[in-house]
């Protein structure tokens, strides 16, 4: 799932503003033209902190390419019906594109899929998560989840209670495709007759895909670049011994290079300009926090879980406890791969960080 800490954005004076194509945001279930042939939806998510998500229509021809889904929920579907026989009436999605699996961007892929007949785009990655997260698998998730929390210093407790408020936030009766048809890095397609490249990011999911239309000096970002909040970026169960904020970094570098005046349209805020300023705002957060991490850690080995009031320094809520310990971990590891801190481990697998 999609889950974007407030928390983490603190925006000092040096933050530039990102500069705003519209003020304020549309309502739910209505639609907005934000390029040519390129069009704004927005719908309502039901986790706390995170309350919206954007998604895009694209003109081609007589027909539509939708661009993310929404978070599979009857007023989800309910608000789909009312663009579909209003805005859209008479028209159908050719195509349904995912940025990537998490819920809010993938889970009504099914039901839009049999709605208009159409295929779904994503990249493997994103796919096979898709597969695993929306179906059966033998893995007990939330036991993996529990153990990687308790190694890395949370209170099983407290893990426990966050794990079960996550789930309550977990896409039910999703039934997700089986079949698809698959994105690749620096592939192109077209849509409308104009061509959209394809720049696969990492960090926040497996292999994300952001669309670049340079005719139009469009980016549709999805999560990998946020006006305001910062992306979520975070080690995960399945990958206990990943580096994804160093991939991350080097991800959003290569957003970097669109045109300085590009039109990014996020996920989740406002339409703006600003991006290579925006970028460079992110990488020097992350650098700043990954400095303090490597103070706190010179002297007392550190779980992710004592670093947890550095990062946030308010009293987290069920909900974003397991989020933040994702993000704890993935700045450990970052100044642990890099060379900077080394791991300890106790007797009853506990990990810590000191410097090296």
């Amino acid at each position: 799932m999609t889950t974007l800490s407030n928390v983490a954005a603190r925006r000092p004076p040096s933050d530039p503003s990102p500069r705003y194509v519209h003020e304020h945001a549309i309502e739910h279930a209505t639609i907005k033209d934000v390029a040519p042939g390129v069009h704004w939806v927005r719908m309502p998510l039901p986790m706390p902190s995170l309350d919206h998500i954007n998604l895009w229509v694209l003109d081609d021809g007589d027909d539509y390419v939708i661009v993310d889904t929404g978070f599979y929920t009857e007023n989800t579907l309910e608000n789909w019906e009312t663009i579909f026989s209003g805005p859209l009436s008479g028209r159908r999605a050719n195509r349904l594109i995912c940025t990537h699996f998490h819920n809010d961007h993938a889970s009504c892929a099914g039901w839009i899929m049999k709605r208009h007949g159409c295929e779904l785009f994503m990249t493997q990655g994103e796919f096979l998560s898709a597969s695993t997260t929306y179906g059966s698998t033998s893995l007990d998730r939330r036991e993996q989840s529990m153990e990687v929390l308790r190694t890395n210093g949370l209170d099983p407790r407290i893990a426990a209670v966050a794990l079960d408020f996550r789930s309550r936030f977990s896409a039910q009766g999703v039934e997700f495709p089986q079949s698809y048809n698959r994105l690749f890095a620096d592939s192109e397609v077209r849509i409308g007759g104009r061509t959209w490249s394809l720049i696969i990011g990492y960090g926040h999911s497996p292999e994300h895909a952001s669309l670049y239309c340079a005719e139009l000096g469009v980016l549709i970002a999805g999560d990998m670049v946020l006006p305001r909040i910062t992306t979520n970026v975070s080690v995960q169960a399945a990958e206990p011994n990943s580096n994804p904020l160093q991939w991350f970094i080097d991800s959003i570098k290569r957003h970097a290079k669109l045109p300085a005046d590009t039109l990014v349209l996020p996920s989740h805020g406002l339409p703006f300009h600003g991006l290579r300023d925006r970028v460079a705002y992110l990488r020097r957060h992350h650098r700043k926090h990954l400095k303090e991490v490597a103070a706190a850690c010179e002297i007392v080995p550190k779980t992710a879980a004592d670093i947890l009031p550095l990062l946030f320094r308010r009293k987290l809520s069920e909900w974003e406890t397991r989020i933040a310990m994702g993000e704890a971990m993935a700045h450990l590891h970052m100044l642990y791969y890099e060379g900077s801190l080394k791991r300890i481990r106790d007797n009853e697998g506990v990990i810590r960080y000191i410097k090296a």
